[in-house]
This record gives C-alpha cells, sequence and structure tokens, in this order.
C-alpha cells in the first residue's frame, strides 16, 4: 500500500529567532541552515528579508540546500497593488523559490488590527498570492489566527483561505497563532476545512505550545488530512514555543499509525543525528540542553531507581519506547540514593571498571554513595565525579596531584579614573606525585560595566596554569554550565555546585562540589574535573 506523503517545514530561523532572548547571528543562521538540510527538512523558512539587516544578509549568502530556501513575509497593504508594494517586493527579491505570505482569516484582527473591511483583507490575500504565482514563486498563505477566526466566524474565515487556494496557492496553511486551541478542537476544525472543499494535500499545520500540547494538536491535524507540519528545533518560538521537530519528526518516522501511513522526506538513519542536531543549536544559543526532553534529552533514557535498572538489564525494551541510539542519544544508569547494585554494576562497567555480583565492594561503595548524598551531593548529575568515588573506593584511583592549598581574593574598588572595578584573583599550589610543587596564579580585573569573570573562574583559571607534565592533556577543558543550589536553608545552608565540561575530542561531563562555602564547593567541582580528564587520557595510554 502506498504511503501519503507529509512535508516538513521549518521556521527555527524566522519563528524560532522570535523566541525571547535569541538572535541569530548571518553565519548562525548559514550553519543551522546546513544542519536542518542534512536532517532532510523539505522547507527552510530562512527569515523575512528587509525586516531585519541579517535576515536580508542572510538571504543573499544562503547556503545552497536541498530543502526548498522560503522567503517569509505578508500579504499587500489595501490601498496598493501586490506589484507597488516594496514590503512585498522587499520579499520577492530574496530570489527564493518558495514564498510563504501572511494574512488575516479572524474577522476581529480585519476589522480591530488592520482597520480595513472583510473584502479588502480577502482582495489582499488573493492579489498578493496571484502576484507570487505570476512571478514563478510557489506559494503558501499562512492563515494567521485561524483557528480563533473559525470558531468566531467560519463561514469568513474560509473564504480567507479560498482565495488564496483560487489564487494559486501549493499550500494553505492554518496557524494556531495565540497557542490556546486543543487537539481534538484542531483535528475537527481541519476536517472541517477539508469537508468545506480545501484539499487536505494542501493544507499545513501551525502550532504554538501555549498549552503544551502544540505537537499533540500538529499530529490531530495530520490525522484530520493536512500533510504539512511546521515547527521548529528544540520547539523555539514566541512565548512557550512553536511544535517541536525532534519530538515530531521520530514520532512520525517510527510511531503508528504514522510510520506506516506516511513517508516524509527524512531518512531514517538520518535519526541519529537527531541528538547532535538538538544540542548543536543549544551550543550556538549558549543554552543549557533541556534534560526531560523527548527522545533527545539527557534524560531521556535515563533509568534511576533499582527496580527500572535492574529489568533494563535483561530487555531495555522493559522501560524503554524505542532504542536510544536510534535517535542519536544514549542510556544512562545515572547512581543516587534510590540505586541498587543493578544500577551500580551497570555504571561501573560504563566506566570500565568491571566488579563481579557480589563484591563486597558494591555495598561499600552504595552506602558511601547515599551517606554522601545525605550530605548533599547529587551522582545522579555528576557521572563523574561518581566514577572517581568508585575508583578511590576500588583502589583504582591514579595518583597525580594533591592541592597543597588555595586562597582567593575578590575586590570591589575604584580605579585612579574613577571608574568601579571588581577584581578577582586566586593562586593554587600542588605537590605533583614526584614531590614537586607548582603554583598556579590568575587575576581579573574589569570595570562593572563588563562582564567580571568572578572568583570561580580566577581559580579555575589558577589551578590549570601550571601542572606540569599533565598540562597538555588540561588545555582544552573548557567549562559548558556552572549551577548552583542551595540544598538546606539556614545559617548551617549547604551549597552545591554541579559543573557540566568539555574537551577538544566533544567529551562532555559533570562534576559536584558541596560546602557551606560557595567557592569551595566550586573548587571540588574544578578539581574532579581535572582528575577525571586525567584518568581517561592515562587509561588510553
Amino acid at each position: 500500500m502506498s504511503k501519503d506523503r507529509l512535508y516538513i517545514y521549518d521556521t527555527t530561523l524566522r519563528d524560532g529567532q522570535q523566541t525571547q532572548g535569541v538572535q541569530f547571528s548571518t553565519s548562525e543562521k548559514q550553519t543551522i541552515t546546513r544542519l536542518l538540510d542534512d536532517l532532510g527538512v523539505d522547507y527552510i523558512e530562512g527569515g523575512w528579508p528587509g525586516a531585519n539587516p541579517t535576515d536580508s544578509a542572510f538571504f543573499e549568502a544562503a547556503p545552497k540546500t536541498r530543502a526548498r530556501m522560503t522567503a517569509f513575509g505578508m500579504t499587500k497593504r489595501a490601498g496598493r497593488s501586490a506589484a507597488n508594494d516594496e514590503v512585498l517586493a522587499g520579499v520577492l527579491n530574496a530570489g527564493t523559490g518558495t514564498v510563504c505570505l501572511v494574512g488575516k482569516s479572524h474577522v476581529f484582527h480585519v476589522e480591530t488590527a488592520l482597520g480595513i473591511t472583510l473584502d479588502e483583507n480577502r482582495e489582499n490575500i488573493e492579489k498578493s498570492i496571484a502576484h507570487l504565482v505570476a512571478e514563478g514563486r510557489e506559494a503558501l498563505f499562512d492563515a494567521e489566527h485561524f483557528f480563533d477566526g473559525f470558531k468566531a466566524n467560519p463561514d469568513y474565515a474560509i473564504t480567507c483561505l479560498k482565495a488564496a487556494l483560487d489564487a494559486g496557492a501549493r499550500w494553505i496553511v492554518l496557524c494556531d497563532t495565540n497557542g490556546g486551541t486543543l487537539p481534538s478542537e484542531i483535528g475537527r476544525i481541519t476536517s472541517d476545512v477539508i469537508a468545506a472543499g480545501i484539499p487536505g494535500d494542501h493544507l499545513g499545520i501551525h502550532t504554538h505550545n501555549d498549552t503544551e500540547t502544540s505537537v499533540a494538536g500538529s499530529l490531530a491535524a495530520v490525522e484530520a488530512g493536512a500533510r504539512q507540519i511546521q515547527g521548529t528545533l528544540n520547539g523555539l518560538g514566541e512565548r512557550c514555543g512553536n511544535a517541536n521537530l525532534t519530538t515530531l519528526i521520530p514520532t512520525l518516522l517510527l510511531k503508528e499509525p504514522y510510520a506506516s501511513q506516511f513517508e516524509t522526506g527524512i531518512a531514517l538513519e538520518a535519526l541519529s543525528g537527531l541528538t547532535h542536531a538538538s544540542r548543536l543549536l543549544d551550543d550556538i544559543l549558549n543554552r543549557v540542553p533541556m534534560r526531560q526532553a523527548a527522545y533527545v534529552g539527557s534524560s531521556a533514557f535515563a533509568h534511576k531507581a533499582g527496580l527500572h535498572a535492574s529489568a533494563i538489564l535483561k530487555d531495555p525494551t522493559t522501560y524503554e519506547h524505542i532504542r536510544p541510539e536510534i535517535v542519536g542519544n544514549k542510556r544512562i544508569i545515572p547512581m543516587s540514593n534510590q540505586a541498587g547494585q543493578s544500577n551500580l554494576r551497570k555504571r561501573l562497567a560504563d566506566a570500565g571498571l568491571e566488579v563481579k555480583k557480589g563484591d563486597a565492594a558494591l555495598g561499600r561503595l552504595l552506602d558511601l554513595i547515599k551517606e554522601r548524598e545525605d550530605a548533599g551531593y547529587s551522582y545522579d548529575t555528576a557521572q563523574a565525579s561518581f566514577e572517581l568515588l568508585a575508583r578511590r573506593e576500588l583502589g583504582l584511583l591514579p595518583h597525580f596531584f594533591d592541592v597543597e592549598r588555595y586562597r582567593v581574593i575578590s575586590e570591589r574598588r575604584r580605579n585612579a579614573k574613577g571608574q568601579v572595578v571588581v577584581e578577582s584573583e586566586a593562586l593554587v599550589t600542588v605537590q605533583l606525585s614526584g614531590g614537586n610543587k607548582l603554583t598556579g596564579f590568575f587575576k581579573n580585573e574589569h570595570p562593572t560595566d563588563m562582564a567580571d569573570d568572578g572568583p570561580v573562574n580566577a581559580l579555575w583559571q589558577a589551578l590549570r596554569t601550571d601542572l606540569g607534565p599533565f598540562q597538555d592533556s588540561i588545555d582544552d577543558i573548557n567549562l559548558v554550565d556552572f549551577k548552583v543550589r542551595i540544598t538546606n536553608s539556614g545559617i548551617e545552608a549547604v551549597t552545591r555546585v554541579v559543573i557540566d565540561f568539555q574537551d577538544g575530542a566533544g567529551r562532555r561531563w559533570s562534576t559536584v562540589g558541596v560546602s557551606p562555602n560557595i567557592v569551595d564547593a566550586s573548587f571540588q567541582a574544578l578539581h574532579d574535573a581535572i582528575i577525571w580528564k586525567l584518568t581517561q587520557d592515562d587509561d588510553g595510554l
């Protein structure tokens, strides 16, 4: 039986850029474009040419893609022809083969936001789409606020869609612009639209996540007959975001009834790059990846409870709906005070530490982990620190150096120019296993209108300044993220610091430190990071 074709339309570069705190540079947009094209999406919406310098520059130097590069704009304004509307001309001048125009389909917005008649709005849609088609472009009509408009006045909303379709639009996109329409409503209204004469193979769906149901709403539209899905990587988008393509794509390819009924332009083997694509986008945005993200999150295949981990060791399908490697992710058996010996042995094996079932060291190590977690440590989120703890208990941790002392000073003062200056300096003295002592020193100074790297950065730089024979091994370590939590309250508050690192080989690891003193907690995590890296490189020799 032949499958229906579904088309994946990505709007990360346009709608995703409307996320609070997100502003892509031209080079970043080019990188993301190549990422999307490698994944296999059908359309890449590059932005709104003429709306800002970055989007205009992107279209001037957009990478050549297999996907259909799309420019976004709006329908012509009332009182002028499509050929003489300079905003519409700017979109056409981007030179893309596909153009998507947004227009009103809700009576309230036509009369209140635009301040024109319903007939004028409908004419703007018709003439704009006809102009695109006459210019040889594939035309999409983005029916803004469609679902709200349909519920308020279904007859008028449908006439807007038909105006675009009759003018030659390839796709009519139903937009849940405010994100408040629930999946059951989306499915029912999409069916009504098809029954009114808009073919399903010309219908697209564009949902927002304001009720946390954008993915479900998109799937409801597909089940009702829509054949184009719009969304963004990692669910970027205005307010609560858009439908998340990193969730939708594997669901369409792997889950029934979609896998057997539909085909997309995305090859099944391309899914193995999905986790990488998701995390690369977060790296570009300098955002911490969401651990609980479906399919691609670092916790998506993490099994913390001892009962779960024991079953996973026998058959992963007991607690996993797909194999993690299909989407480029991996299984994690984290350590915590809920851990049983099955978790522990699996985690030790993953670290290359084989311990036989029944070994007395397992019980000792479990007791130690639970004791330290009671004190505030969290090995659930700091696998590298767990591995060092285990190696130390098992007598398998090489001795590299001892920290004799460290000192950190932070000062705020005015300099000779009257500027307020924040200054941090740190000194660290270590003793190598051979007896030699080395001292690292770092000092930074910034006016307050510049970013102060602070005492923890000064401590990190001092620690890694001079480690003698180990220097080459640690030079490529970069601090990726720094998280602080208070584990209890009052005058005896204890601070937990978890730090994420990455090296030049792309390895990522996390360490934890706990202390009433935030600097000392940070130092523990920094020290563990270096020891873990040296241990990995030592094992590889």
